[in-house]
């Protein structure tokens, strides 16, 4: 039984940080689409955007990353950033540290077509405290990484969350929104999605702060994974019928060990 499973008994709802993140997204039998990957943040200065074609969903590798596109973005204060070539259809700006409050716009042209999108860097939420939460459910204890924190009140909040165990992959753990606690004393309880966390593990929360667009997103994606119903695209905010998102966001990371 994983904690995806039972996180529900609990009501809580289920990134990539630049290339280094694992990106699943679901791609059903339709014709192929292009897909950019663009999710930017304030925890680095090395940005990275990728691109790709979407190819069967029963193929090994769900996109094939396009050579020759042009990836500029573009802020509200008339900053531009080019993003260069780098490999595998990824484009990165080597010196691009976002800042919350800005307005930022995608304007991609990939194969004679153009595609954009645009998004607000939200402020971040600060965390008051981290602990780990032990819960004994049919007599199995599991294991989740709790995060509080003080939603700020009368303002649309919007949380994503990515999990590494033991020095992985970093996978998309969970999409939460204040739409049921603005303004009140809030704790997060993240798991992974895949592996139930044990005594001694490692365990590294990437926490961003996201515009709605993104936070739709991605609760899409998590309540397409907790359904019986055939996967589907979650709904991109990028134009041009494009797959994938554009997310500019704040971002800290909690490390944490799970004691024997």
């Amino acid at each position: 039984m994983k904690a995806t499973h039972f996180s529900i008994l609990f009501g809580l709802p289920l990134l990539l940080l630049s290339c280094e993140e694992k990106m699943d997204i679901d791609l059903n039998k339709a014709a192929a689409r292009i897909v950019i990957d663009a999710q930017l943040s304030d925890a680095s200065s090395v940005q990275r955007i990728r691109i790709s074609r979407s190819v069967g969903f029963d193929d090994p590798v769900n996109t094939s990353g396009i050579k020759d596109a042009t990836v500029l973005v573009k802020d509200n204060e008339n900053r531009s950033y080019s993003f260069q070539y780098e490999k595998d259809g990824y484009y990165t700006h080597p010196n691009f540290k976002p800042t919350a409050g800005r307005k930022y716009t995608l304007l991609a042209n990939v194969q004679k077509q153009q595609y954009s999108s645009s998004t607000q860097m939200p402020t971040y939420v600060a965390v008051d405290s981290t602990h780990l939460s032990e819960k004994n459910i049919a007599g199995k204890t599991y294991f989740f990484v709790a995060l509080t924190f003080k939603d700020p009140a009368k303002i649309p909040n919007y949380y994503l969350y990515s999990l590494s165990i033991n020095g992985g992959a970093f996978r998309f753990a969970s999409a939460q929104s204040d739409q049921f606690n603005d303004g009140l004393k809030v704790t997060h309880y993240i798991s992974d999605l895949e592996t139930d966390l044990s005594p001694g593990d490692n365990v590294t929360v990437r926490r961003y702060c996201v515009d709605e667009k993104t936070y739709r997103y991605w609760n899409e994606y998590q309540n397409n994974n907790l359904s019986n119903a055939a996967p589907s695209n979650p709904k991109s905010n990028i134009s041009n019928n494009a797959l994938g998102y554009f997310s500019v966001a704040s971002v800290k990371e909690y490390k944490l060990k799970i004691g024997h």
